[in-house]
């Protein structure tokens, strides 16, 4: 009884000793694959692109392209940025819409940044015209834009107005045959299969009165018909209807 009490003892004191790993069952590790993080990134907001004609300023509240901008920024308080530019400064523009897209601010557009763009370009006369030759900018960049709008459009030398690239989905365009200096009557898509072309639309003025207001002396004595395509508000109702249209998601201030 003493040599099996002994035995006894000496294997508990044996167990006791042996490391605790070696008499419990491993826990089993975890494999699963680290949950994927979410971009914190906002989507861009819609953009919209006014361009002024001639030799007016971006800000010359007389023309009709500065107040559909204006009203723009007052009916939407956020999720739009609205911008005017002088049919020259096509490159400051451009540069403004790639800095806008460039929601994570590292200096270059990703895929997904492209994609999520959603841009409406609208121009009278030179402005017109920038706004195609914008358009093509920003094809070069891999850029989509949801609209061109082109009133009386102007090419100046070496531009090609009436051509559409084919990153825009829809254009249309407006003009008036009438005097010395009318618009592009025909525009095309370069790739119809890409590009809705919405119509091209002709407007008379010759026996519509002058009502041009705050406009400049020589616009109405060599340029009456560009110029009143300009004022006519019943068009550019229309044509910010259709700006609208392009911005669904886009949250309106309360009025």
């Amino acid at each position: 009884m003493r040599c099996q009490a002994a035995l006894i003892l000496s294997l508990s004191l044996l167990l006791a000793s042996l490391p605790a790993s070696s008499h419990r069952a491993a826990e089993p590790s975890d494999s699963r694959p680290p949950a994927a993080v979410e971009s914190t990134q906002p989507p861009p907001p819609a953009i919209v692109i006014g361009f002024l004609g001639g030799m007016v300023r971006h800000d010359d509240a007389v023309h009709t392209e500065v107040q559909i901008a204006r009203d723009l920024r007052r009916k939407y308080s956020e999720g739009v940025y609205v911008a005017t530019f002088e049919n020259r400064r096509r490159d400051a523009a451009r540069n403004a819409i790639l800095a806008t897209l460039d929601t994570d601010h590292d200096g270059k557009l990703s895929a997904n940044e492209k994609r999520n763009a959603r841009i409406v370009l609208y121009g009278h006369s030179w402005g017109a015209s920038a706004v195609v030759a914008l358009a093509r900018d920003l094809r070069n960049d891999g850029v989509p834009v949801l609209l061109t709008v082109q009133v009386d459009s102007v090419a100046k030398a070496g531009q090609n107005d009436s051509e559409i690239p084919e990153n825009v989905v829809q254009a249309i365009n407006f003009y008036q045959p009438d005097g010395w200096l009318h618009g592009q009557p025909q525009i095309h898509a370069s790739d119809p299969s890409r590009t809705k072309i919405l119509g091209n639309f002709r407007s008379q003025y010759k026996d519509v009165p002058y009502t041009c207001v705050g406009y400049p002396w020589f616009g109405r004595i060599f340029s009456q018909d560009h110029i009143k395509i300009e004022c006519d508000m019943t068009l550019w109702n229309k044509i910010e209807n259709l700006i609208r249209e392009q911005l669904p998601a886009v949250q309106q201030a309360k009025q």
